[in-house]
C-alpha cells in the first residue's frame, strides 16, 4: 500500500520559545527606545520652555524695573495734568460765591434759601397771608419749588468737606418747612373753594367739579352737593381719572380731592453723603504735612500758632504769608520774593486736591448692610424709587356754604379748618362693617414724563410709621398704552407709584467717545435701554433714549443741566443708572476697588478728548484690583468705522499694561502684549501707541469739562455695574 503525501501549508511553523522571547526582547527594547526618545523629547521641551519662561521673566523684570524707574516721573505728570480737579473746584466755589452775590444785587424780594434770616422771613410772612386762591397757591408754589430744589443742590453740589453739621441741619429744616408750609397752602385754599361749593355747581349733576392743570401740580375736586346714592361713579371732565365710590359716601356732605403733585415733598430726605472721622484726619494730617513743609524760617511760636489753626485754609494761607516775611535778611533774594503768593496758591491747590479726591472717593463708598429693619409691608427706599410724584387722596367734609343774603354772600367759617372724614369709621361696630364699608376704586394717570419698564407698583403712606406701605392695596391693573392705573384703596390716603430702583442695573454695556472739542458722547446700554448722554464744559444733556430698541421721546431731550442737576432729573423720569451706597446689596456687580475705580475714571475723563473707551467682557474675569476696558485713539476728523481697532487694557490703578489677548479670545490670560511695556498711568500707556496729534488733543480741554466727565463715570460706575 502507497504512503499517504503530506499536505502542504495544511500547518502553521509552530513559534519556539526562543523565537518568543526574542520578540518580546525586540518589543521591550522598542518601548524603552520610544521612552527615551520621549524622554528626551519632553527635556528638550521643557528645557526650552524654561528658557523661553526665564527668558520671559528676565523680559518682564527689565520692563518692570523700567517701569519702577520712570514712576515718579510718570505720576508728577499725571499730578500736573490731573491740576484741572482742583481748578474746576476752584473754578464752581467762585460760581457759587457769584451766584450769591448776584442774588443779592438782584433785588427781586425772592430770598437767599442758604440764610437763615432771609428764608425765615419769607416762611413767616407767607403764613400770615390768608384768603389765597387755589390758583394763588399754585402760583406761589413755583418760587417755594425753586428754594426747595435751590437748598437740595446746594446740599448735593457743595463738597462734603466743606459742608458742616449746622449748615446741613439748617437746610434740610428749611426745606421741610417749605414743603409742609406749602401743603398746609394747598389745605386753607382747597377750604375756601369748598364754601362756594354751591355757587359752582353742575347745572347737569348738581355737584362741583373743578379741575386745575399746572406744570408742578394737577387738582381735582369733587363736591357731593345732591347726595344722590345713584351717583357713585364719578369721572373728573376731559380725564380718565375717577373713583367708585360706595353708597354711603355718595350720600354723605362730603368732598374728594385728589391733589397730584408731580414732586414727592412725603417721602424723608435722603440722609447727606458726609465723610468719615477717619476721612477728615486724613485731610488733616495732609495739612500738617503741607505746613510743615514750606521751605522758609518760621518761629516756633508761629509754627504752634499754625497748627491750632491748620483745619481753616485762609488762617494756613495768612500764616504761610507771614513766615515768609520772617525768614533771613539774606536770604529774601528776587527770585524769593515771589515765593509767598506761589507758596500760598500751591498749598490752596493741594489741599483743594487732596479734598476733591477724598470727595471722590467718597461718592464709591459701599454700605455695610441693608438700612434698618423694616416693618411688614413696608417699602425700602433703598431698593424701590418713587416715581411721577405723590397722589394725596382725601375725603374731606364739606363746610358750610355761603348763603346769598340781601347782596352779601353769608358763610360760617369753622374755627378747625378743613376736616377729613373718616372712612372707615373708626368706631364702626356694624357685624357687616366690611360690606358696609367697601374699599373705593381709584384710577390715576400716570405721569407723562416718567417711564416704566414694568407694571408700577402702588404703594401708600404710613403718617405713623412716616414710611410706605403696600398692605390695603388691592386689584391692581395697568394700561400701559392708556397709562393708566386702577386699584382698590380702603381708606384715603397719599399713594405713590414705586419701581425697583436699580431695574436697568447691571449695565449691558457702555462706550465714551469725543464728539467735539470738550464734548463727549457716553452710551450705556441696559436690559431695556440705551441712554446716550452729551457732555460738554460744566453740562450735561440726554441725547437720545431707546426703549425696547424703539426711539422715545422724552422732555428732557436738548436741555442741557449741571450733573447734579442732570442726575436727579434722570432718577425722577425713571431713568436710573447712578448706584448709591447699597446697590452692590440689591444688584449683582463686578466689583472693583473705589481707589481703582476712582484712577481709572479720572484718567479716562482726562483722556477722553482724544480717545474713546468701551465695555469689556474680560472685566469680570480680573480681581477686583483690576479693571479691564477698550480704548482706541478717536480723533474728531476720522470717520466712524464699523470695526474699529480696540486695544485691551488693564489697569490696577498704579499699573497700566495692554493686554495680548482681545474680545474674541478663548480664554483669559493676563499675559502682556508683544512689544508694549508697563506704564504707571493710562496716559503714558496710550502715549505708547497714540499719535502726536492725540496727545496735543488731550491737553486741550477745559478743567471744567474733564471734572464733568468724571463726575459722571463717578455717577454711573461703569466699572463695577457692568
Amino acid at each position: 500500500m502507497a504512503p499517504k503525501a503530506k499536505k502542504s501549508g495544511s500547518k502553521k511553523k509552530k513559534i519556539t520559545k526562543a523565537d518568543r522571547l526574542k520578540q518580546i526582547q525586540e518589543e521591550e527594547e522598542k518601548r524603552q527606545k520610544e521612552e527615551e526618545e520621549a524622554r528626551v523629547k519632553y527635556e528638550k521641551e521643557e528645557m526650552e520652555r524654561l528658557e523661553m519662561q526665564r527668558i520671559e521673566n528676565e523680559k518682564l523684570q527689565k520692563l518692570e524695573a523700567k517701569d519702577l524707574e520712570r514712576r515718579n516721573e510718570e505720576l508728577e505728570e499725571l499730578y500736573l495734568l490731573e491740576a484741572c480737579f482742583p481748578e474746576a473746584e476752584k473754578l464752581k466755589r467762585d460760581n457759587r460765591f457769584l451766584s450769591q452775590w448776584k442774588h443779592y444785587i438782584q433785588c427781586d424780594g425772592s430770598p437767599d434759601p442758604s440764610i437763615a434770616q432771609e428764608i425765615n422771613t419769607f416762611i413767616t410772612l407767607w403764613k400770615e397771608e390768608t384768603n389765597e386762591t387755589l390758583e394763588e397757591v399754585i402760583e406761589k408754589s413755583k418760587l417755594v419749588l425753586n428754594l426747595i430744589e435751590k437748598l437740595k443742590l446746594i446740599l448735593l453740589e457743595t463738597p462734603p468737606y466743606d459742608l458742616q453739621g449746622k449748615n446741613i441741619i439748617q437746610y434740610q429744616g428749611s426745606i421741610l418747612e417749605l414743603q409742609e408750609l406749602l401743603h398746609l397752602k394747598f389745605n386753607r385754599a382747597t377750604e375756601i373753594l369748598l364754601r362756594q361749593a354751591s355757587t359752582l355747581a353742575d347745572l347737569d349733576s348738581g355737584n362741583m367739579e373743578k379741575v386745575i392743570r399746572d406744570e408742578s401740580v394737577t387738582l381735582y375736586i369733587w363736591a357731593n352737593l345732591k347726595k344722590n346714592p345713584r351717583h357713585r361713579s364719578i369721572r373728573f371732565s376731559e380725564t380718565q381719572t375717577g373713583f367708585e365710590i360706595p353708597r354711603i359716601l355718595a350720600t354723605s356732605d362730603i368732598a374728594l380731592r385728589l391733589l397730584h403733585t408731580h414732586y414727592d415733598h412725603v417721602t424723608p430726605l435722603s440722609p447727606v453723603l458726609t465723610p468719615s472721622q477717619e476721612n477728615i484726619s486724613i485731610i488733616t494730617d495732609f495739612v500738617k504735612e503741607e505746613v510743615k513743609s514750606v521751605p522758609t524760617a518760621v518761629s516756633k511760636d508761629l509754627q504752634e500758632e499754625k497748627k491750632q489753626q491748620e483745619n481753616e485754609s485762609n488762617s494756613v494761607h495768612e500764616e504761610e504769608t507771614k513766615a515768609e516775611g520772617q525768614g533771613d535778611v539774606e536770604e529774601q533774594m528776587c527770585p524769593v520774593q515771589e515765593e509767598p503768593e506761589t507758596t500760598k496758591y500751591e498749598m490752596e491747590m493741594k489741599l483743594i486736591s487732596e479734598t476733591v479726591l477724598a470727595a471722590q472717593e467718597l461718592l464709591l463708598e459701599n454700605a455695610c448692610e441693608k438700612p434698618n429693619f423694616f416693618e411688614e409691608n413696608e417699602v425700602d427706599l433703598c431698593q424701590f424709587t418713587t416715581l411721577g410724584g405723590v397722589y394725596h387722596l382725601d375725603i374731606l367734609e364739606l363746610p358750610p356754604q355761603c348763603k346769598p343774603m340781601k347782596g352779601w354772600m353769608i358763610v360760617e367759617i369753622l374755627k378747625e379748618g378743613l376736616q377729613k372724614y373718616t372712612y372707615p369709621p373708626e368706631t364702626a361696630e356694624d357685624l357687616e362693617a366690611e360690606n358696609a364699608f367697601p374699599p373705593i376704586e381709584v384710577t390715576l394717570e400716570v405721569h407723562e414724563n416718567v417711564i416704566f419698564f414694568e407694571n408700577p407698583m402702588v404703594a401708600r403712606w404710613d403718617a405713623e410709621g412716616k414710611h410706605w406701605k403696600t398692605d390695603g392695596i388691592s386689584n391692581v391693573s395697568y394700561k400701559p398704552e392708556e397709562r393708566l392705573i386702577t386699584f382698590n384703596l380702603e381708606t384715603f390716603c397719599p399713594v405713590t407709584l414705586i419701581q425697583d430702583a436699580h431695574i436697568n442695573m447691571p449695565y449691558q454695556s457702555w462706550e465714551l467717545r469725543p464728539l467735539d472739542v470738550n464734548k463727549v458722547l457716553l452710551t450705556v446700554t441696559t436690559v431695556f435701554t440705551e441712554l446716550q448722554i452729551q457732555i460738554k464744559e460744566n453740562l450735561c444733556m440726554l441725547a437720545s433714549i431707546k426703549v425696547n430698541n424703539k426711539n422715545h421721546s422724552t422732555i428732557l431731550e436738548e436741555k442741557w443741566m449741571t450733573p447734579v442737576s442732570f442726575i436727579i432729573a434722570l432718577k425722577k423720569a425713571g431713568l436710573n443708572i447712578f448706584p448709591t451706597g447699597h446697590s452692590h446689596l440689591y444688584v449683582v456687580i463686578n466689583y472693583k476697588h473705589p481707589l481703582v475705580e476712582v484712577k481709572a475714571y479720572r484718567q479716562m475723563a482726562l483722556l477722553s478728548s482724544a480717545f474713546a473707551f468701551c465695555w469689556s467682557k474680560w472685566n469680570t474675569a480680573c480681581d477686583s484690583k483690576k479693571a479691564i476696558f477698550q480704548v482706541r485713539e478717536h480723533l474728531l476728523k476720522e470717520e466712524p468705522t464699523q470695526n474699529p481697532n480696540w486695544t485691551l487694557l488693564m489697569f490696577s490703578g498704579d499699573r497700566a499694561q495692554s493686554l495680548k489677548i482681545n474680545e474674541s479670545s478663548d480664554a483669559f490670560s493676563e499675559v502682556l502684549k508683544e512689544e508694549t511695556e508697563f506704564h504707571s498711568t493710562l496716559y503714558h500707556m496710550v502715549k505708547d501707541f497714540a499719535s502726536q496729534e492725540a496727545m496735543r488733543a488731550v491737553r486741550r480741554p477745559s478743567c471744567q469739562f474733564v471734572d464733568s466727565v468724571c463726575h459722571m463715570l463717578l455717577s454711573t460706575r461703569l466699572l463695577s455695574f457692568s
